[in-house]
């Protein structure tokens, strides 16, 4: 719902569900991540107008994140609790990214504010670090966008990009920022190659979304170094 609606600007809580072929209201059952989908033979039950393939691969994606984190959380159901929470606001933020090369403040504040309870919730010791961590992250990644658009006339790193990274320092500290932006780099520069290599030729001028990168580098830094 977040990765469909934010970007068109539609509302998130006060709004039904509705066919994207006839705008029919979903009642709850044409709703249930992939046994709907796959019950309705991945058609509307009014219209008969397919559903898009998207629903389901990213109800598969959720479902993805949630195994991962409890093969990684083990045991430690508090951690597991917020390990999905920060792997599906990861996934709706590269997700979106992605297709629309912006990072909605709808999922990039929550999750600075997610990750400074999660770390007030596992270790409060630690609240002050995070927070500190939050700061810098967006401070350093601003002002390199500044300098950026002030030396080259125009956009290189968006505003989402440093509000993504002060969530990753809320979840992760101080200490791991630079992992971060470092892994979160050399991603990027893996995604550069394959679109190059899928879509031939690419220039200085080419945007390339650098949030899905920053997102697994996140992610990835969580489960297996925080």
């Amino acid at each position: 719902m977040l990765v469909r609606r934010l970007p068109a600007g539609r509302p998130i809580a006060w709004a039904r569900s509705q066919c994207e072929s006839c705008g029919q209201n979903l009642h709850a059952l044409d709703l249930v991540p992939l046994v709907s989908f796959a019950a309705l033979r991945g058609r509307c039950r009014h219209c008969g107008g397919p559903i898009d393939r998207f629903h389901p691969a990213i109800e598969l994606a959720a479902i993805g994140v949630a195994a991962w984190a409890a093969l990684a959380a083990g045991d430690d159901g508090p951690r597991l609790l917020a390990s999905c929470i920060l792997g599906w606001l990861l996934l709706a933020a590269a997700w979106i990214d992605a297709g629309y090369f912006v990072l909605p403040d709808a999922i990039t504040l929550p999750a600075v504010v997610a990750g400074l309870a999660a770390t007030w919730w596992l270790d409060p010791a630690a609240i002050a670090d995070h927070a500190a961590a939050a700061m810098f992250g967006y401070g350093v990644f601003r002002g390199i966008a500044l300098a950026y658009r002030r030396l080259r006339g125009r956009d290189g790193l968006g505003a989402g990009d440093a509000k993504l990274l002060a969530a990753s320092g809320a979840w992760l500290g101080l200490s791991s920022l630079p992992s971060v932006v470092l892994a979160a780099a050399l991603l990027g520069l893996m995604w550069a190659a394959l679109l190059a290599w899928r879509e031939g030729a690419m220039t200085r001028l080419t945007p390339i979304p650098f949030g899905p990168s920053l997102a697994l580098a996140t992610w990835l830094i969580w489960l297996y170094a925080a």
